[in-house]
């Protein structure tokens, strides 16, 4: 079973557990076993439009614009091993993150930064 659209593991959690109940109580042997997150999703507005041929030519291993075919530049990070979806408008959709190492990582350089 996938579970999408959950905003914390709580709750994706809950509505698995949620929908297997429900397909015993039809009549399945149905087991909540094996949970596991597959992808987190985020996103945020940086509030300023975004150069995306200018950022593509800056950074071209590791970006993809085709505004024919996709109006976003798809940028792969390697550390951490995620996608980011940047649009002109300033938007940008990240995905690919297994777990919540991505965040800690984050906040520990925040802190980092902040103890300077």
């Amino acid at each position: 079973m996938v579970c999408t659209g959950a905003k914390s593991e709580e709750l994706a959690r809950l509505a698995a557990r949620k929908y297997a109940r429900i397909i015993q109580k039809i009549g399945f042997s149905a087991k909540f076993t094996e949970f596991k997150i597959q992808n987190i999703v985020g996103s945020c507005d940086v509030k300023f439009p975004i150069r995306l041929e200018k950022l593509a030519f800056a950074h071209g291993q590791y970006c993809s614009y085709e505004p024919e075919l996709f109006p976003g530049l798809i940028y792969r990070m390697l550390n951490p091993k995620i996608v980011l979806l940047i649009f002109v408008s300033g938007k940008i959709v990240l995905t690919g993150a297994k777990d919540k190492q991505f965040r800690k990582e984050q906040d520990r350089e925040q802190d980092d930064g902040s103890q300077q």
